[in-house]
């Protein structure tokens, strides 16, 4: 992540967006940006692919599982696997609540968890192609020193209907093995023959309790990641834009909203049978719909602008002396600051 530091206080950068008419929105999915699965057993099939699709045409097949609360399921695949997704509006960052629910297709002992990445639209161009943070979840503090950041794997096809082989920036190599439950094609068949993804490792999560007959079990993690814990867990299946952090440095990030969510895949086991740990989506909603419009209310158009520091209030008109982040009445116009 690069930050820039502003030679003076008084110098910021404005991000204005355009929104539908108010009353339009709903808190749910709009639209999917992009699906980029890792190999995996349900590849091809959560949603079902064949090789005359393009990028486009597969992020239109999970925005119909997806959107407006359909409540179907998408498949990441094995780590690393993403998709990509916003809402009609951005959401906002409300202090002391959750502001994104996730949900996944997790059990009782089949937790496959995902780690959550935001960005905001800060070149105005309502593409996906800004900075990331990542949304920490509970591993950070509860596997020090289990998790790896800066993981990258690279998943090469080895011919039709194999086993599809995998190397990392550690020196390990290994497969995401086929099995007798799903006969389709494991890499995805729109996609060119090698896949290379980089995020963040967690520490594999599962346990082989019994051989005869075999049984699993992937314990949930404390909190912080999709497909986690079962949907009917609300709050568990919550995520906070406060946890916003650097990928890398771990560093916390101060958001006021975020405009695009990602999901992607943050495990590389294989349990037995089972097969890859692979995390599944099943939809998003914004936890708190009004505030995250009211954010959105009245803001236009991209610029860099200098104001005069007393020219400046928050929303309830107390002048602001050292503007930081947030939301702000500036020369009676509502706009969101980001300052460095």
């Amino acid at each position: 992540m690069t930050r820039t530091k502003w030679l003076t206080a008084l110098s910021f950068i404005i991000f204005h967006l355009s929104f539908s008419p108010a009353g339009a929105q709903t808190r749910y999915i709009q639209a999917v940006d992009e699906y980029v699965p890792a190999p995996g057993q349900f590849v091809n099939t959560l949603p079902q692919a064949n090789e005359s699709d393009t990028p486009q045409t597969m992020a239109y097949k999970c925005t119909e599982r997806l959107a407006g609360g359909a409540g179907q399921m998408i498949t990441l695949g094995a780590f690393g696997g993403y998709v990509t997704f916003h809402f009609d509006h951005p959401v906002a960052n409300v202090a002391g609540q959750m502001d994104i629910y996730i949900g996944g297709n997790a059990n009782a002992g089949g937790s496959e968890p995902g780690i959550v990445m935001v960005s905001q639209d800060a070149n105005g161009n309502h593409l996906p192609d800004d900075t990331w943070y990542e949304l920490a979840g509970s591993a950070d503090v509860d596997s020090v020193g289990m998790v790896v950041y800066g993981y990258e794997i690279t998943y090469t096809k080895d011919g039709e209907l194999h086993d599809i082989p995998w190397t990392d920036n550690r020196g390990q190599t290994g497969i995401v093995a086929r099995n007798n439950f799903h006969k389709q094609e494991y890499f995805p068949v729109w996609m060119g023959g090698e896949l290379t993804f980089t995020g963040t490792l967690l520490p594999s999560n599962g346990v082989q309790t019994s051989v005869k007959p075999e049984h699993w079990v992937l314990s949930s993690l404390r909190y912080g990641y999709a497909d986690n814990v079962p949907n009917i867990d609300t709050l568990a299946n919550s995520f906070n834009l406060d946890w916003a952090v650097d990928p890398i440095s771990r560093q916390p990030v101060s958001l006021s909203h975020a405009d695009f969510v990602r999901v992607y895949s943050a495990q590389n086991q294989t349990c037995g049978w089972l097969g890859e740990t692979s995390t599944e989506v099943s939809g998003a909603e914004d936890l708190h719909l009004e505030a995250s419009l009211q954010l959105a209310a009245g803001i236009h158009d991209v610029q860099r602008s200098t104001f005069n520091v007393q020219r400046i209030h928050d929303l309830q008109g107390r002048s602001v002396n050292r503007p930081s982040r947030g939301l702000y009445i500036i020369d009676g116009k509502k706009c969101v600051i980001h300052s460095y």
